[in-house]
């Protein structure tokens, strides 16, 4: 059980660090936008209240925490379905733990840049990435 808290911890860790781009990440990541001469003034309250509303969605960090517990306890139900012992079902679970949480951070992250690009791009901005 230690190891399955400690992957989670390790996890969510990995999570903040390794989406952190030079243009921000999840909810403050900007995405490359042709922002024409008479949007400009504009353009920084828009990206603002677009990166607010991607803020309601859940951070890659909290996705990858939930995916990993999700992940470990399907790995380990898995595991005892198989008929392993408790070693087994120990790695199972931490197989299911890595695997979930870092798919669900991925998506996360997604998520909230995806909100970000849709949001400027219905305000009239050409989002180029």
């Amino acid at each position: 059980m230690r190891r399955i808290v400690a992957c989670a911890v390790v996890l969510a860790m990995l999570a903040g660090c390794a989406n952190a781009p030079y243009r921000g990440s999840g909810s403050t990541w900007e995405p490359v936008v042709d922002v024409r001469p008479h949007q400009q003034a504009q353009y920084s309250t828009d990206l603002f209240e677009c990166q607010q509303h991607a803020n309601k969605v859940m951070s890659a960090g909290q996705a990858a925490v939930a995916g990993a517990i999700g992940g470990a306890i399907v790995g380990a139900l898995l595991g005892a379905a198989a008929g392993g012992n408790g070693r087994f079902n120990g790695r199972m679970a931490s197989v299911g733990g890595v695997a979930g949480g870092l798919g669900s951070a991925a998506e996360a992250e997604g998520g909230q840049r995806g909100i970000i690009s849709r949001c400027l791009s219905g305000r009239g901005y050409s989002v180029l990435n």
